[in-house]
């Protein structure tokens, strides 16, 4: 019985690592677009293209 309990204790690990990790990506690039808008609204705003 112990070697199924470390057993799935291993594979939460890994999955808790692995959706963490997808955590960390999807902030990123939530954070890249919020960047992006706000240099398209600083560009629009001056007036650049008008």
């Amino acid at each position: 019985m112990s070697s199924n309990k470390d057993l799935r204790r291993a594979k939460h690990a890994a999955y808790e690592k692995k959706e963490e990790e997808k955590g960390k990506k999807v902030v990123y690039i939530i954070f890249g677009a919020l960047i992006i808008l706000a240099i398209i609204f600083m560009i629009v705003s001056f007036g650049i293209f008008d």
